[in-house]
């Protein structure tokens, strides 16, 4: 069985691109997340895509097919012209000053500067000068590790081809809805390049491919492993199973319990403020998880300790739980989905008006586009929108987003029957639940996103057991991830690490 590497994981690394920074054009934010001049930079060099990324240990491998993936001639623009060798990862060209040398091989200021401001870019964080320092410190950690790790890969003579690279960021903006060019837009507001965003990935999967070499072969799972993991799945079939995110914080020292406790809370504020999950988590938490985003994965009700499962089933989907204090240190969890006992009975969502009278709350979001637009704004208003409604919560949200997007108008609609509206939002609104938002309309105004002000609709699922085959994929992944944070364990202890 060999690791798959799917796009998935490198998004854990990245950070998905969070909605505030997508809006680009006439709707742009007024406070992006940070200031920045540099320009985009040419595609880059076979020894520019292999520069050290800010993964601090590998991300275990996903199963299951990989992410769609976008055409080919997306990305062209980014590819560079060969196969890379994890030996070309240093560029001291570009070097105005060490930040820190590994076995003598040293970690520019640029490059350390470039990463940075990629972690903002796709975090969706809003830093203040605390952040930028802490940010600052552990990001350098990362690409300390991650030197150590390439340092490895040339050893195992690892190399990575482009068309690779091409696939994790296609895979990005298919999952993300974006063209090239708006993320590209997205890494100038930020001050980031094309070149840390490739050299992050390249990084990754030579990491990977060097656990791989040396460890693939050596695990075994036996039926009997799956055999009992079938039987644990059984066991816990009749309770609720939760699909959970975490981050963790530990507390060292009893004196520095409040000084963790304010981290995480400020933690939340941001994650509330629309910074992602993942990207805090791969930055901040202090457990194996980080390296998948936070994702713990599936787990049933009473399967964590007393103090998180208590925190965990008072959640719903969607929720953000406040720091809770449980064995050392501090969680954030945040529940992606959950599913009901296996036999339970489930009504099927309506999307009938919840009112008496067929009416329902709605409010309006606008974002124009000017007279007589091109297919590109089209485009582009199509894009923001959709970004806009897969991340709707509540029409509180709905209102303070628009306060950030220069150009957009919110209205407050109140009360009305979609026989009142137009037929082109009537339509919108009966393929929408309740608490939700429409997909974008395009009007002769611009692009109209509809939301439902009235109280979410909770869909369920009911718990079905995994195959042996997931089982079977779980458990190696489990095995390949444990082998590859003894190897990078056992590596940092013999790296000579020099902090400028």
């Amino acid at each position: 069985m060999k690791l798959r590497l799917a796009t998935t994981l490198l998004l854990a690394s990245t950070g998905l691109l969070a909605p505030a920074s997508l809006f680009g054009g006439a709707w742009a934010q007024d406070d992006p997340p940070t200031a920045g001049s540099a320009a985009v930079t040419a595609a880059p060099s076979a020894k520019e895509a292999a520069a050290p990324s800010a993964a601090a240990a590998p991300a275990p491998p996903v199963s299951g097919p990989t992410a769609a993936v976008a055409p080919a001639t997306e990305v062209a623009a980014l590819a560079p012209d060969k196969t890379i060798d994890a030996s070309t990862a240093a560029r001291p060209e570009d070097t105005d000053g060490i930040a820190a040398t590994v076995n003598d091989e040293s970690i520019s200021d640029y490059e350390l500067r470039q990463r940075i401001q990629l972690f903002v870019a796709t975090s969706g964080l809003h830093p203040t000068a605390e952040d930028m320092k802490r940010i600052r410190n552990q990001t350098l950690d990362r690409l300390e590790d991650e030197k150590i790790q390439l340092q490895e890969a040339v050893k195992k003579h690892v190399t990575v081809s482009p068309v690779e690279v091409d696939k994790a960021v296609n895979g990005m903006l298919e999952q993300n809805h974006l063209t090239i060019q708006q993320l590209r837009n997205i890494l100038i507001t930020a001050g980031a390049s094309e070149q840390a965003l490739r050299s992050q990935i390249t990084a990754q999967i030579a990491w990977q491919k060097t656990v791989q070499d040396q460890y693939a072969d050596l695990v075994n799972i036996s039926p009997a492993q799956v055999d009992a993991e079938m039987r644990r799945f059984a066991e816990g079939a009749s309770k609720p199973h939760f699909l959970v995110n975490e981050i963790f914080l530990p507390v060292t020292n009893p004196n520095q319990d409040a000084k963790v406790l304010q981290d995480a809370q400020g933690m939340v504020d941001q994650l509330k403020a629309g910074a992602q999950f993942s990207a805090l988590a791969h930055q901040y938490s202090q457990n194996p998880a980080a390296a998948q985003g936070g994702s713990i994965g599936w787990v049933h009700e009473g399967q964590l300790s007393t103090e998180l499962n208590a925190a965990l089933v008072k959640m719903k989907p969607g929720d953000l739980s406040p720091p809770v204090r449980a064995a050392g240190g501090y969680y954030i969890l945040q529940l992606s989905q959950r599913m009901e006992p296996q036999g339970t009975k489930i009504s099927a969502p309506t999307t009938a008006p919840t009112n008496p009278d067929g009416s329902i709350p709605l409010a309006r979001l606008l974002l124009p586009l000017g007279e007589n637009p091109n297919q590109d704004l089209v485009s582009q208003g199509l894009n923001a929108g959709n970004q806009i409604r897969n991340n709707f919560q509540n029409c509180e949200q709905f209102k303070a987003l628009s306060e950030k997007m220069t150009g957009s108008v919110y209205m407050d609609l109140g009360n009305m029957k979609p026989s009142d509206l137009s037929p082109e939002i009537q339509k919108a609104l009966e393929q929408t639940l309740s608490g939700e938002a429409t997909a974008p309309i395009v009007s002769e105004a611009g692009v109209e996103i509809i939301a439902r002000c009235d109280k979410r609709v909770e869909i369920q699922t009911v718990y079905v057991p995994p195959t042996r085959e997931q089982i079977q994929n779980s458990l190696f992944d489990q095995q390949i991830s444990a082998l590859a944070q003894r190897l990078m364990r056992d590596l940092k202890r013999g790296a000579d690490v020099e902090v400028r």
